[in-house]
């Protein structure tokens, strides 16, 4: 049974079966596989059927997607310099492009839940999901090894990879390009404001406000403080100019 989105029902059982063939693998041990998609909110509920959550896997994948897509750009680009190979490690691995990912393979509707977190579309949150397709690339690294990790990463990640550089490019520098466009536009330079910080000391996630002229303009909410005001100021260039930037 698949729990639907927002109805209480967030402790049903996830489909692993379908979401191996998302995959394209077969877990020989599939409770890693459901670990992987046990959110924090869950286990209190649950008692002794959801005993861990997904945290510790979110960790290792972390680390293994890291690793897989350094590798993938660096044979991919092979002229490109380090500070390059950096930007395009830094859009395929945020919490954005997770989540993208993430959405495209139905990773929300096999997510183990609380129902306080399904109640409220925790299902469609980019940090749950982003979290969430780590900690799969964790459990997929001890089942299979860095083989099937690779293997599944690339597969997942292939549409991305191949637009990456248009996406990677200096004016993927938000921050940068919102500065520059309001001082163009005579409206003074942006301000950053940290609003809120939750979770635990090893996922935390930021939430950040920038403010022109100290109206808000918009928010952005990340795994640090450096990403979170980087999506807030994508989010207010897109509003100002009415398009998005790249």
């Amino acid at each position: 049974m698949v729990a639907e989105p927002g109805t209480g029902e967030g402790v049903a059982e996830p489909d692993l079966d379908a979401l191996q063939k998302k995959l394209g693998y077969c877990f020989a041990t599939p409770a890693l596989l459901r670990t992987s998609l046990v959110h924090r909110s869950a286990p209190n509920e649950r008692g002794a059927d959801c005993p861990e959550s997904n945290e510790r896997l979110e960790f290792l994948g972390d680390a293994v997607l890291d690793l897989v897509i350094a590798c993938e750009l660096f044979e991919r680009f092979p002229q490109a310099p380090e500070g390059e190979l950096t930007r395009y490690k830094a859009t395929l691995v945020s919490e954005t492009a997770l989540a993208q990912v993430a959405l495209r393979i139905g990773l929300g509707q096999h997510l183990i839940l609380g129902r306080g977190e399904d109640e409220t579309l925790g299902r469609e949150k980019p940090s749950i999901l982003s979290d969430a397709l780590e900690a799969v690339f964790g459990a997929l690294y001890r089942d299979g090894g860095m083989d099937a990790a690779d293997r599944t990463i690339r597969k997942l990640f292939a549409v991305e990879l191949k637009t990456v550089s248009d996406r990677s490019a200096p004016r993927g520098d938000y921050k940068t390009a919102l500065q520059e466009w309001t001082q163009a536009q005579g409206m003074g330079l942006p301000s950053y404001r940290l609003v809120n910080t939750e979770g635990p000391d090893h996922a935390r996630e930021y939430t950040v406000a920038v403010l022109l002229k100290k109206q808000e303009l918009a928010q952005g909410t990340a795994r640090s403080k450096r990403e979170a005001e980087r999506s807030a100021a994508q989010q207010a260039l897109e509003q100002l100019t009415g398009q998005p930037d790249g």
